[in-house]
């Protein structure tokens, strides 16, 4: 991204299951905090290297519990998982708004590779070889 976006609200839905952000260029998006957690950029998901990134499953229910602000730069989100090292700044937060597809059903297929489902907890580190995919089955959300 080569312009940094700044948001112009931030709410957490009342179910705490949809965090709808909205940003200065007039796009929206409704992340779901299933993909927030999975999605979560701290080191306990990602890594130290693209190689060490993990692939985590069972999180069809996870709850956020806080949104805390970070600076004037991003947010830290809390899970009922108790998840909470993540801090998402805004250029990443825009960034899984507007890829939303591309990876909700990038994580599903790694998941499936990996013998994993939402309902089940566990993870496994990525393969070198992740395999992408394309909106159209309807399982992504986004139609």
């Amino acid at each position: 991204m080569t312009e940094e976006r700044w948001p112009t609200e931030i709410r957490l839905s009342a179910d705490k299951r949809v965090l709808n952000v909205a940003f200065d260029d007039g796009k929206r998006f409704a992340l779901p905090a299933e993909y927030l957690r999975v999605s979560s950029p701290s080191a306990e998901v990602q890594g130290h290297s693209p190689l060490e990134r993990k692939v985590i499953g069972g999180k069809r229910a996870v709850e956020i519990l806080a949104v805390q602000p970070v600076g004037n730069y991003a947010v830290k989100l809390g899970f009922d998982d108790m998840h909470d090292t993540g801090i998402y700044g805004w250029g990443y937060l825009y960034q899984l708004g507007a890829e939303y597809c591309d990876r909700w059903n990038a994580y599903l297929a790694e998941l499936a590779e990996r013998g994993l489902d939402r309902e089940r907890r566990g993870s496994a580190p990525v393969s070198a070889a992740a395999t992408g995919g394309g909106c159209g089955g309807g399982s992504c959300g986004c139609h």
